[in-house]
């Protein structure tokens, strides 16, 4: 096997795993609830090998918003070469409009934490990343954005509640802090997936996100929602070129807790 890529995995498994979170019920049908209503955890597959693992909750706050949680790790082989143990939370209103992302991240030798804040009264964002080791600022900025803007999360909490046909496509103002963009998620065909919690029938969705969109590296990512009321993530893959390749998730547990 090659050495490690200087661009991991790790950080594509992490796009791809916040693509897989959502679940098609209006953020006001819960209230006050202290538990997360859904619990999803995936295995990583790379290179034919056990990469890693993604965990995704999704909790109910006060004043009907929502908080949005993903914890990914690796393992195996993986993790002796590049450790990771990453946290991301994002909270949103019932409106999908993020208020708040915070990513802590090790990674190898590295640990990160950043903090993005959207303003929707002024139509901006800041960004601030530090490095924990060498207790700096790693790059901080504002940016101009839409009014409702979503993360990763929040536009899948939005596409599980579409009901698209196949050659069906739907556009989404996101940010990560960095960027601004308007997003294309497309509906293409109709497939069978089989994981370790059984077969499904599902529409495959593909979402425009790399290639210099909201992510520079060239890559495609694809989703694949059971093709029924609950849209329920069973399978996300991202396509990236050498050295990286495909990285694939699968569903492998599903519960409330």
């Amino acid at each position: 096997m090659s050495p490690m890529p200087k661009l991991s995995f790790q950080r594509w498994a992490l796009c791809a795993a916040c693509f897989a979170f959502a679940l098609p019920v209006s953020p006001q049908a819960i209230v006050d609830a202290p538990k997360p209503v859904e619990v999803l955890q995936f295995g990583i597959e790379w290179r034919l090998v056990r990469a890693g693992m993604a965990r995704l909750s999704r909790t109910p706050q006060a004043n009907s918003a929502w908080a949005g949680d993903l914890h990914l790790e690796s393992a195996g082989l993986v993790s002796k070469l590049y450790t990771v143990n990453d946290d991301y939370r994002v909270l949103f209103d019932s409106g999908y409009c993020v208020s708040s992302i915070h990513l802590a991240s090790q990674e190898g030798s590295r640990r990160r934490d950043t903090a993005v804040r959207f303003n929707r009264q002024t139509k901006k964002s800041h960004y601030l990343e530090r490095d924990l080791i060498k207790n700096n600022i790693v790059l901080e900025k504002d940016l101009d954005t839409a009014d409702c803007v979503q993360d990763i999360i929040a536009a899948l909490l939005r596409l599980r509640a579409q009901k698209l046909a196949p050659g069906q496509s739907i556009t989404f103002p996101m940010s990560d802090g960095k960027k601004m963009v308007s997003a294309k998620i497309e509906a293409q065909e109709k497939e069978k997936v089989k994981t370790p919690t059984g077969e499904y029938q599902t529409l495959r969705y593909e979402a425009f996100l790399f290639n210099d969109v909201l992510f520079r590296r060239k890559a495609r990512l694809y989703v694949w929602l059971t093709d029924d009321d609950r849209k329920l993530p069973v399978q996300i893959r991202v396509r990236l070129g050498f050295p990286v390749g495909t990285i694939t998730l699968q569903l492998e547990k599903i519960g409330p807790s």
